[in-house]
């Protein structure tokens, strides 16, 4: 499982996620968003153009994730979700928590 964590030519840091955004990915996930404490961009972009799977745990995740930069009035983007993806996130109101593209 490989979470990879990189700036964009725009400034906005950027997670990109692996095939599978599970309970395996929590450690990674958690520390891949926790390096990023203190974050001058204000836009963290959590990329899914490779993710074909997320299971519920990926939901708290996100979830943990945005709690973690509550105070820091950063913006979550989600970005390059497949149709799977997109409609598991209306069902749960996600589309209202988070940018969702």
């Amino acid at each position: 499982m490989t979470i990879n964590v990189a700036n964009s030519s725009g400034g906005d840091a950027i997670i990109t996620l692996d095939e599978r955004f599970d309970f395996g990915a929590v450690d990674q996930f958690r520390k891949s968003y926790e390096s990023l404490k203190g974050l001058s961009k204000k836009t963290l972009v959590i990329d899914f153009s490779g993710t074909r799977y997320m299971d519920s745990s990926a939901l708290g995740m996100l979830i943990n994730a945005r709690s973690f930069f509550n105070g820091d009035d950063v913006k979550i983007k989600i970005i390059n979700t497949n149709d799977q993806i997109k409609k598991i996130f209306s069902i749960s109101r996600f589309d209202t928590k988070f940018d969702i593209s």
